[in-house]
């Protein structure tokens, strides 16, 4: 019979929770837990990411054009070397290098030791409120145009903060750019292009493992086996999900600030520990 419940259900979630800033590993983590089914492995996770990666894609297509195209106009004799494009480019760039480095070298640590719904409850609420913290002290004067190769340095640290299992990437990257004074629809939109590199980096890496093997096994800390097909559906779920996410995402910012997530994160990190106090969830 396979896995297709649990596939399609865990595309949902992935692509539900990618981009909002409460937590996509959180949830994964949870989910499985409450319902009894398997885990379902960092590098499912990681895959499956590639569906919202694209997501993305699709949506700031046109961002991303006027992007790279400002990045070859910038290196062209004559070119403007710091127009607003250009800075948006090396900031993904350099924004990028924290979370893969650390990524890379602490990837077996963060797979087998920090996935842990005790970490995950409290990064739930620490990142919360200092999200909600950020977006309250800061001036939000600056828009899109204004970015510059500093703040991919400094949103760049804040996303790898996320490698830490209930951080969020969505989460961790908004707060950093609220903190560099970036209004809440630049900072949306610097978060989602600054995830391409980080999701893309991180796919490929687990993607690399399925490669001439007919039935896989996602890792040291997965007790599931998962066939391509199975795998491909919830990479697809994910990236359809995500693509409506994003839109909703960006109108509602527009409109209203992070305080409704902050919540949620406390409620459900509220809800991780009593189930786990009272041993109907184990960490």
């Amino acid at each position: 019979m396979g896995h297709w419940i649990e596939a399609v259900t865990l595309g949902v979630v992935q692509g539900l929770t990618e981009f909002l800033p409460i937590s996509s590993s959180a949830h994964l983590d949870i989910v499985p837990k409450l319902i009894g089914w398997h885990k379902p492995g960092a590098q499912f996770t990681a895959v499956t990411q590639l569906g919202t990666m694209i997501a993305v894609m699709v949506y700031f297509r046109k961002d991303i054009i006027d992007t790279i195209g400002g990045m070859f106009k910038s290196l062209s004799k004559g070119g403007d070397k710091m127009s607003s494009q250009a800075r948006l480019f090396y900031a993904v760039i350099i924004g990028t290098i924290p979370i893969g480095v650390i990524g890379l070298l602490l990837k077996k640590f963060i797979e087998k030791d920090l996935h842990n719904l005790y970490i995950n409850a409290t990064m739930l609420v620490v990142m919360g409120l200092l999200m909600g913290l950020a977006e309250r002290m800061t001036n939000p004067r600056r828009d899109g145009k204004d970015i510059q190769i500093k703040d991919g340095i400094i949103v760049g640290l804040f996303q790898a903060i996320a490698l830490i299992p209930g951080a969020s990437r969505s989460g961790s990257t908004l707060t950093g750019a609220f903190f560099t004074g970036l209004d809440r629809e630049a900072a949306v939109r610097f978060s989602f292009l600054l995830s391409l590199p980080a999701i893309l980096l991180s796919g490929l890496v687990e993607l690399k493992d399925l490669v001439g093997k007919k039935e896989q096994v996602y890792g040291a800390d997965a007790d599931i086996n998962w066939s391509m097909p199975e795998v491909a559906v919830a990479t697809v779920i994910a990236g359809l999900v995500g693509y409506a996410c994003i839109a909703w995402l960006l109108r509602y910012l527009s409109k209203a600030s992070t305080a409704g997530f902050v919540l949620y994160r406390i409620a459900l990190a509220a809800v991780i520990f009593f189930l786990l106090n009272q041993r109907i969830l184990t960490p």
